[in-house]
């Protein structure tokens, strides 16, 4: 059996602070013990006929293992983790619920927060940022009050730690410096302890290892 192949980007965006997605499958796979090679694309390879029969829709990651090609990042996790053991319970309920905040991450707490990414990074220029980021901090706020009544003092979402926490805490690393999260003490503990687990450190520093491109020359932000 070779290794599975993780396509990424040989730049990134965030500078190497592990924001891009697929931190989200090298965590993965550093937590299962998975040795993986990377595939390395230069910016506009990914749009390319090659990467597209990866991903069709143009983007990053992509996964390949013994025939297997997939995209998306939490379908990838879910792949890893219901494969290899480490990061779903054995119980049939606990492993569905470590599913279900693995969706819960991805489509009830991420677009929310990608929402305020866009209004500030992406579209800080524009003339309507100003008048938008109010409603847009407000829906935040209400989120992150939501999943830090839910968490409260437990060091994870569901018992040990799961693929779901692993997205949750990856997905909470987005608000990075804005001090939002800092107004949920226990939910900064959270992305703190899941930023100190050993395979985070380890798919960070191999991440940053590979970013040896720049880039492209038009990237605006």
């Amino acid at each position: 059996m070779t290794n599975p192949i993780l396509t990424a980007y040989n730049w990134s965006p965030d500078k190497g602070a592990g924001l891009v997605r697929d931190m989200r499958v090298r965590w993965a796979l550093e937590e299962v013990g998975q040795p993986y090679d990377v595939r390395h694309l230069n910016w506009g390879e990914q749009k390319k006929p090659a990467h597209r029969a990866r991903n069709p829709f143009g983007q990053v990651p992509a996964y390949e293992e013994d025939g297997l090609t997939l995209f998306e990042s939490g379908a990838i996790v879910l792949h890893i983790a219901e494969g290899r053991p480490g990061l779903l319970p054995e119980d049939k309920a606990g492993r569905a619920r470590a599913i279900q905040w693995m969706f819960a991450a991805l489509n009830t707490v991420e677009p929310v927060l990608w929402e305020r990414v866009i209004a500030k990074v992406i579209e800080g220029d524009k003339p309507w940022t100003k008048d938008r980021l109010p409603a847009i901090d407000a829906r935040v706020h209400e989120r992150l009050g939501e999943l830090s009544v839910r968490l409260g003092d437990a060091p994870w979402l569901d018992g040990a730690f799961s693929a779901g926490d692993l997205l949750m805490v990856q997905v909470l690393r987005m608000l990075g410096t804005s001090g939002i999260l800092e107004t949920y003490p226990n939910l900064a503990d959270y992305v703190a302890r899941g930023e100190a687990r050993p395979a985070f450190g380890r798919a960070l520093e191999r991440l940053r290892a590979g970013l040896t491109g720049a880039p492209p020359a038009d990237w605006p932000y």
